[in-house]
């Protein structure tokens, strides 16, 4: 795997250093964004969403964040694909500190297939992108392990929550639909890009507890910032079948309406 390389924050200057000591240990605030030949989508949505997170745990880091940013982004090429992540890390024995770490990204993925979690939501704060993604990689580990590429994470109640490191929707017929506040799920820039684009084409949304045997016959997407929206083909335990997409290529194409300079 490629880590990438580390930028430290300090004293108002982005450093280059070897591997944070502790890295996805102290991780505690982390948001990721795809850059293609210097274009990405949402780049407002996603400081927001990093800053939020830094504002509940490390308030102290706040009036470092728009230098940061703005060192960040210098620092991404302007050419090929890019994901690079903003990281806040609490250490054991050091105080709270901001790191950037620059990656390429690997190549983009089509449609998957998904496998249900058999047990309630393990995570510990979903609310907050960081503490929960090395959990995330072990989910979607098993769900490998289950001849699948995602794992759907499920309340207690056994209504769908999301993936373990995606945001899950779904259509029966034009209505498109995506869980309710009534179950955990992390923030998600490209879930709100998704919905607001449906909103904006004239399709009815609703926000809905729902079982996996409801979306059966249904149009179900996977969503992330790294791979957009896919189609999930295959859901292992479902109890029946999936719809062919039919609403996908159209939102693709609105997506990259969306695409802007960084």
């Amino acid at each position: 795997m490629d880590f990438g390389e580390f930028y430290l924050y300090k004293n108002g200057t982005l450093a280059a250093i070897s591997e944070p000591a502790e890295q996805e240990v102290g991780l505690a605030v982390a948001d990721s964004l795809l850059i293609e030949n210097g274009a990405t989508h949402a780049i407002e949505q996603h400081k927001a969403r990093f800053t939020s997170g830094v504002a509940i745990v490390s308030p102290e880091h706040l009036e470092d964040l728009p230098s940061f940013f703005e060192q960040s982004f210098a620092l991404i090429p302007r050419t090929g694909r890019w994901w690079p992540r903003f990281e806040l890390h609490l250490g054991s024995e050091s105080p709270s500190q901001l790191f950037f770490r620059l990656r390429k990204a690997p190549d983009p993925l089509g449609k998957l297939t998904v496998w249900t979690l058999p047990e309630p939501d393990p995570r510990i704060n979903p609310s907050i992108k960081g503490p929960d993604l090395s959990l995330g990689q072990q989910l979607r580990r098993k769900a490998k392990m289950n001849g699948a590429d995602e794992a759907i994470i499920l309340n207690s109640e056994g209504y769908i929550s999301e993936g373990a490191l995606s945001s899950l929707l779904w259509w029966r017929d034009d209505v498109l639909f995506a869980p309710s506040d009534a179950v955990r799920w992390l923030p998600s820039v490209t879930r709100n890009l998704v919905l607001a684009i449906a909103k904006q084409s004239g399709f009815e949304v609703r926000l809905v507890r729902a079982k996996p045997s409801e979306l059966i016959g249904c149009e179900v997407w996977l969503l992330s910032a790294l791979n957009g929206i896919r189609e999930v083909e295959h859901w292992i335990d479902l109890g029946g079948p999936l719809a062919k997409p039919k609403h996908l290529e159209a939102f693709n194409k609105r997506m990259r309406l969306f695409s802007q300079q960084i």
